[in-house]
């Protein structure tokens, strides 16, 4: 199996590749699994995204930062990066996983994300890790919306136009650029009752439009 496409994907070239055939390998495949990996790359997550929310929102409290790391290190958070990086793709399973479509699991795909963290720890150091965090979560840190209890953009978004009796926002795919284990996707969220129109890119779909809703909320007049 051809690793080097992940590895471009994720930013990091390993020295030691078995480390990442271990981390892609689910415990119904073979013996050496990720399991233990996996225990490894979820503390190293954990700390990471909270580094990086302590140093993005500098007047934030510690309730606040603690749900928004919540958020960001949720199954579905992983599992939605993890198909950013077509990981399932790479995935080792057995062969009753493949059969039941275990390649798309959101438990399986988040899993193998947090046990490549653990590999990249274990390859190259807590540097390595760091910047490997920080490049796959930099698009969901960016559309990070403080306040409103720590709501998603979109969800933002809605909740003003509800309450100023305005239609929901329409969101449009304009373009996806890439190949598939590396695409680019580029969403256009429309308000036409108020002239708005904004423009989202992201590593999936549902990145590129919180981007297009965040950039939206800040052209709303107040």
């Amino acid at each position: 199996m051809r690793l080097d496409r992940l590895e471009a994907a994720l930013g990091h070239n390993f020295s030691h590749r078995d480390l990442l055939r271990q981390a892609v390998t689910h415990r119904s495949h073979s013996a050496c699994h990720n399991e233990r990996l996996e225990f490894l790359g979820d503390s190293i997550l954990n700390c990471v995204v909270a580094l990086l929310l302590f140093e993005r929102f500098d007047a934030a409290r510690e309730g606040d930062l603690t749900r928004l790391r919540a958020n960001l290190v949720r199954q579905e958070t992983l599992a939605e990066i993890a198909r950013a990086l077509g990981l399932g793709d790479y995935l080792l399973l057995g062969e009753g996983e493949q059969k039941s479509g275990g390649k798309q699991r959101p438990s399986i795909l988040a899993d193998a994300l947090e046990a490549i963290l653990g590999a990249v720890y274990l390859d190259a150091g807590f540097a390595a890790a760091r910047e490997t965090v920080a490049r796959l979560y930099q698009p969901l840190l960016a559309d990070l919306v403080l306040g409103s209890n720590n709501k998603d953009a979109k969800t933002v978004l809605q909740e003003i136009l509800q309450a100023r009796r305005l239609a929901l926002p329409h969101y449009a795919l304009r373009a996806t650029r890439g190949e598939a284990h590396a695409q680019e996707f580029e969403v256009e969220c429309q308000i036409p009752a108020l002239s708005i129109c904004t423009v989202g890119v992201g590593a999936s779909r549902r990145v590129a439009e919180q981007a297009a809703a965040a950039r939206a909320v800040e052209l709303i007049p107040q």
